[in-house]
């Protein structure tokens, strides 16, 4: 079995990175993240901010776009041309038919990503050009550009000559070569003058895109999910749509809970059922300077349920189980802590790979259940 499994995932892996749909979406995402630089320029006074808001939104959003696609060129499109009983019908079962498929359009996925990250991270080391004294960072143009050229150099030879996938092929040669680029840039200035690189390594960014990859594995995992039932352009609506709500949860839901709750603490506190409770919470900011936030809070000394109406409480109990089924987005996008000059503390970071992993077995475990029954013959 586990040698069927690594064959799907491979077929699944190669057949994602070789549709010209990947290679559309990663250009355009390229070029708004390169164009993110010089309209970043117009802001009052975040200009660095609003670079870094931009590119990881739009690699977040390119990302979303891509699973859908590829999720459903691998899965659905194999159940809708009945290309998929060849394999089911041989002695591989469904739940390893579809944990293939979600392992190969993961690392596609990853790949991908990867790729629009070192396109942002340069970008980003160049940084925002706030007048026009502002010297271009020539290392990053010139190592930028030498990669793509490269890249996509080697991709039309290795097609022309050897009859290589020149999409795949544009995607394993770039990606590498990006990174070299991004590691040769931030050894140097502007001018070229020579610095330590350990000052445009950025950390914090690198925890940011981790966070990120793990609510592409969430996306990915939802994506197979649904394409087991539904068709392509389905799947990619709904993967999208999911996407959006997810980025929302908080807005939707938790405010909702919050609303509820305030109001069932405010009843208790005219009914003298309260007492207040300092709370005191510690920010760290990158600098390595703290700040101690000191808070006076009400807290009841009965369950805020129990001072619900009926219809509160069947209210409360749907926002909850909304906000915990609906993927939660907004708690992987670290673009927020960085802008705002916050540390990042690792342990948020691999608590978010945790719940990611929690919810992406879960959305497959669901997919197997919906593919049990799917008919493909």
């Amino acid at each position: 079995m586990f040698q069927q499994l690594l064959a799907i995932i491979r077929n699944t892996f190669f057949e994602s990175v070789r549709q010209p749909v990947v290679l559309v979406v990663l250009v355009g995402a390229s070029l708004l993240i390169v164009l993110s630089n010089p309209l970043s320029a117009f802001t009052m006074d975040e200009n660095q901010r609003m670079l870094i808001d931009i590119g990881l939104a739009t690699i977040f959003m390119a990302a979303a776009l891509l699973a859908g696609f590829i999720a459903t060129s691998v899965l659905g499109r194999e159940i809708a041309n009945k290309t998929a009983l060849t394999v089911i019908s041989k002695p591989v079962g469904r739940p390893v038919f579809v944990i293939g498929k979600f392992i190969g359009v993961s690392l596609a996925m990853m790949l991908t990503t990867m790729f629009l990250f070192f396109v942002f991270m340069l970008v980003e080391t160049h940084a925002v050009q706030e007048t026009v004294r502002d010297p271009l960072h020539m290392p990053v143009i010139v190592f930028g550009i030498s990669a793509m050229l490269l890249g996509w150099a080697a991709a039309a030879w290795c097609n022309y000559f050897y009859n290589m996938v020149f999409t795949s092929s544009v995607i394993f040669f770039t990606t590498p070569l990006l990174l070299l680029a991004w590691l040769l840039a931030i050894n140097f200035g502007p001018d070229f003058s020579t610095r330590s690189m350990v000052f445009g390594i950025k950390p914090d960014l690198w925890l940011a895109i981790t966070a990120m990859m793990m609510a592409i594995l969430m996306m990915c995992a939802i994506a197979v999910a649904i394409s087991t039932r539904a068709g392509q352009l389905m799947t990619i609506l709904l993967t999208v749509a999911i996407f959006l709500l997810g980025l929302l949860s908080d807005s939707i839901f938790l405010s909702q809970i919050k609303k509820l709750e305030d109001k069932w603490l405010a009843s208790a506190k005219e009914q003298g059922l309260t007492s207040q409770e300092e709370i005191v919470s510690t920010i760290t900011f990158k600098t390595g300077e703290t700040e101690e936030v000191v808070k006076f809070v009400d807290v009841s000394s009965v369950p805020l349920t129990d001072l619900a109406t009926s219809g509160e409480y069947a209210q409360y109990w749907a926002f909850i189980i909304g906000y915990d089924v609906l993927p939660n987005f907004q708690v992987m996008w670290l673009a927020d802590a960085i802008t705002q000059g916050l540390s990042i503390p690792p342990s948020y970071v691999w608590e978010s790979v945790l719940y990611a992993a929690a919810y992406s077995i879960a959305a497959i475990a669901f997919g197997v259940i919906l593919f049990q029954r799917r008919e493909v013959g």
